[in-house]
């Protein structure tokens, strides 16, 4: 039997000891941690997880700022949009064992479970806006430094983009360019399941599945590149 999600206090001792913040406002904590899947909730992290994403890079952008002094604008942005990005934030999320915390549907965390996935990245940019709201600009501050500060010296890269890899791959090579169609919808509107197949003029279509059709399409790019040789593994 799965254990109970902490709510109230407990949750907000759970997430003191992964943040080294104390909420005021648990509510606000809870609704942070709220995925827009749980069934009967009423309030979720949309909105925090979007006021969330730009607290998070303001503070990104100011401690590259300050770390490489003398770093110019083309060797800092890498590191920024790396440090952003949401599979950092999914990373994040795992680190801090948010899945164990956040209130989503059972069946979207257990297809996500031990890799991640777009539902802890968004609750990562929810508790940051969420800690910025109860605690102000320097709370904020700190939460991000706990968790990104190191990642800031080893990250310079933006994860790979299988999609953009495979269209400088097809440019390379020749003029074709690849088609992405949707082959199938399933499941409920708050957990939908897309199956996509990429086309390119001579070569077989290669197919992949997401809960978003991004991801999907994501998926079959990759599919196609370990496919044809151009990549020898998936990233990470």
């Amino acid at each position: 039997m799965a254990l109970k999600r902490p709510t109230g206090e407990a949750l907000a001792a759970l997430v003191l000891a992964r943040t080294g913040y104390a909420f005021k406002d648990i509510r606000l904590l809870e609704t942070a941690l709220t995925h827009s899947s749980a069934v009967k909730a009423a309030s979720n992290n949309q909105r925090l997880e979007f006021l969330g994403d730009r607290v998070l890079g303001l503070m990104v952008a100011d401690m590259l700022f300050e770390k490489f002094p003398d770093a110019a604008e083309g060797e800092i942005a890498p590191r920024f949009n790396a440090l952003v990005d949401a599979r950092t934030c999914s990373e994040i999320g795992v680190e801090m064992q948010l899945e164990e915390l956040v209130r989503a549907d059972a069946a979207l965390k257990m297809r996500s479970r031990g890799s991640g996935g777009n539902y802890l990245a968004d609750a990562v940019e929810a508790l940051i806006a969420a800690v910025y709201l109860d605690g102000g600009i320097d709370a904020a501050r700190q939460f991000v430094l706990r968790y990104w500060e190191a990642r800031a010296q080893t990250v310079v890269t933006k994860p790979p983009n299988p999609k953009s890899e495979l269209q400088e791959w097809l440019a390379k090579i020749g003029d074709a360019r690849p088609e992405y169609v949707i082959e199938n919808r399933e499941g409920p509107d708050h957990q939908p399941i897309f199956t996509v197949s990429v086309r390119v003029r001579g070569l077989d279509p290669a197919q992949g599945t997401g809960g978003s059709r991004r991801a999907a399409e994501e998926a079959a790019a990759t599919s196609l590149l370990l496919r044809e040789g151009v990549w020898a593994n998936a990233p990470a």
